[in-house]
C-alpha cells in the first residue's frame, strides 16, 4: 500500500484527487493540507510515502514545501501537481529534489501511473514540460534580483523594499533595473509578472 498526502488549497480540487486516487487499490490517501506550511506537522505525524504538492499555496509554495521535505525526509518522495505548467518552476522543482511535475489536466490514471512509476525510483515529468523547460532556460536573475523581485510584488516603495531586505535603495534601484532588462520589461509591475509567468518567482 502506498500512502498519500495531497496538498492544495483549493477544496474541490484536492477531495476530487483523493477520491480519484483512493479508487485505486495500491494507495491510501492519509492526509490533505490546504496551506502549504501544514505539510511539514502532516508529515511528521502521518509519514506517507508520496506529498503530492500544489505549486501556488498560501504559507509556503509547493516549491518550497518540496524544498524542505528533501532536507527534512528526503524518503517521502514528493510530485509537483499544478494546473500551471511554467518551464521556470520545473527547473525549481527538479533542483529542489523532486520525483515528478505533473499538470492537473493530465488524466487522473497517467497521475496514478505516474506515483507508481515514483515510487518504482523513477523520475516522471511531463515530456510538453521538459521542452518547455530546455526552450525557456534558466531564469536570468540573479538570487538578490530574484528576492527584490518577490519583494517588489507586494507594491511597496523602493524604501520599503530596502527596509525589508536590510539593504540600501541604491542597490535596489540598481537590481530593480537589471531585472527590467534582463526579462525586457516595461517597468517592475512588468518584470514582476514575467517572471511570475517564467516561473521564477
Amino acid at each position: 500500500m502506498t500512502t498519500l498526502l495531497i496538498a492544495d488549497d483549493q477544496t474541490m480540487v484536492r477531495e476530487a484527487l483523493a477520491a480519484l486516487l483512493g479508487m485505486e487499490p495500491e494507495f491510501e490517501v492519509i492526509a490533505q493540507c490546504a496551506r502549504g506550511d501544514e505539510v511539514l506537522p502532516a508529515v511528521r505525524h502521518r509519514a506517507p510515502d508520496v506529498a503530492l504538492l500544489d505549486v501556488d499555496m498560501p504559507g509556503l509554495d509547493g516549491l518550497e514545501v518540496a524544498a524542505a521535505l528533501a532536507a527534512e525526509f528526503s524518503q517521502v518522495r514528493v510530485v509537483i501537481v499544478t494546473t500551471y505548467g511554467r518551464p521556470g518552476w520545473v527547473r525549481r522543482a527538479l533542483d529542489a529534489g523532486v520525483s515528478g511535475f505533473m499538470v492537473k489536466d493530465a488524466p487522473v490514471e497517467r497521475l496514478a501511473d505516474g506515483i507508481r512509476r515514483v515510487m518504482a525510483g523513477l523520475q516522471v515529468v511531463d515530456s510538453e514540460l521538459i521542452v518547455e523547460s530546455t526552450v525557456h532556460g534558466q531564469s536570468p536573475l540573479t538570487e538578490r534580483e530574484t528576492e527584490i523581485l518577490r519583494v517588489a510584488a507586494g507594491g511597496g516603495s523602493v524604501g520599503e523594499i530596502a527596509s525589508t531586505l536590510f539593504i540600501s535603495p541604491g542597490t535596489v534601484r540598481n537590481r530593480l533595473s537589471a531585472a527590467i532588462g534582463k526579462t525586457d520589461a516595461r517597468n517592475r509591475a512588468d518584470a514582476v509578472r514575467i517572471a511570475r509567468d517564467h516561473g521564477w518567482l
